[in-house]
C-alpha cells in the first residue's frame, strides 16, 4: 500500500471541505505548487488532486495550476467535473497520468466503459464516493457530493469491472473531514469481494496508526489530506508509511 498526498483546488488556493460541504471549507496557507513539490521530495510517488471549482461546473476549471503542479511530482492522479471524453483527453495533455471520474461514472456507465477502452485503465480512476442509506445501502454520491444516485453501487462496480475498471478511489462520505479515522470495515470488505480492484481508501486518515489499519484492510493506497496539512501525519513519514504499508 502506499500513501497519497491530497491537495484541493479552490480558486487557485489549497483547500479542504468538510463531508464536501463547500460551506463548511477550510484554506490552508500553502502555495499549491510548492506544496505538491515538498511532497514529491518527501517520497509521494503519486499526488491526488481535485479541482473543486471544476467539480462545481461540471468541466475542469484550473488547468493552467493542474499542468504546473503535473510538472513536479512523479504522477498525478486528478479530477473535478469530467464530463466527456474531452475533457479526460485534456488532462491528460495537462501532463495528468490519470484521471478520476466521479458523477458520470454513477449516471452513465455505459459510456465511462467505453472510455475504459479508449484510454486505457491505467489512464482512469473511478471515484465512487458513498453514502449509507437508511435502507443499509450504500450509494454513490454525484455533482460534488451535492445529490445521492438511485444506482446500485455492486451492480455498478461489476458493470465497470466487465469494461477493464482496474482504479477505485473510494470515499465514505461520513469519515471526509471529520476527524474520526477510516471505514475500515468498509475497505476490507471491498477488498475482498472485488480482489481485481486497486482499491484507494479516501477519508478520515488521521495518523500512521490510520495508515497501518488501512494497510491491513488490503487496500493499494491511501489518500491523506488534511492530516499532512495539520501535521498529524508527518511529511516526512510519507515514503516510510508507504514502504511499512
Amino acid at each position: 500500500m502506499i500513501v497519497i498526498p491530497a491537495i484541493d483546488l479552490r480558486e487557485g488556493q489549497v483547500v479542504r471541505l468538510r463531508q464536501g460541504d463547500f460551506a463548511h471549507g477550510r484554506r490552508f496557507d500553502a502555495e499549491p505548487v510548492a506544496l505538491a513539490a515538498r511532497y514529491a521530495q518527501a517520497g509521494a510517488r503519486w499526488l491526488h488532486l481535485v479541482d473543486l471549482d471544476g467539480a462545481r461546473a461540471g468541466a475542469p476549471r484550473q488547468l493552467d495550476l493542474i499542468t504546473r503542479i503535473a510538472a513536479v511530482v512523479p504522477q498525478l492522479q486528478c479530477g473535478g467535473g469530467v464530463r466527456n471524453a474531452a475533457d479526460v483527453q485534456r488532462l491528460l495533455d495537462a501532463g495528468v497520468a490519470r484521471v478520476v471520474v466521479g458523477s458520470l461514472a454513477a449516471r452513465d456507465p455505459a459510456r465511462v466503459g467505453q472510455w475504459l477502452a479508449r484510454f486505457g485503465s491505467e489512464r482512469l480512476c473511478i471515484a465512487l464516493d458513498l453514502r449509507l442509506g437508511t435502507d443499509g445501502r450504500w450509494r454513490p454520491a454525484v455533482d460534488a457530493w451535492q445529490a445521492t444516485s438511485e444506482v446500485e453501487f455492486p451492480d455498478l462496480v461489476e458493470h465497470l469491472l466487465g469494461a477493464g475498471l482496474r482504479h477505485v478511489l473510494c470515499t465514505d462520505i461520513e469519515h471526509d473531514g471529520m476527524r474520526a479515522g477510516p471505514n475500515t470495515t468498509l475497505y476490507r470488505v471491498l477488498a475482498a469481494r472485488w480482489p481485481g480492484i486497486d482499491w484507494i481508501a479516501s477519508g478520515g486518515v488521521r495518523d500512521r496508526a490510520d495508515v497501518a489499519a488501512l494497510a491491513a484492510s488490503a487496500v493499494a493506497a491511501c489518500v491523506a489530506g488534511t492530516a499532512l496539512l495539520e501535521g498529524t501525519l508527518a511529511l516526512e513519514e510519507l515514503a516510510s508509511c508507504s514502504r511499512a504499508a
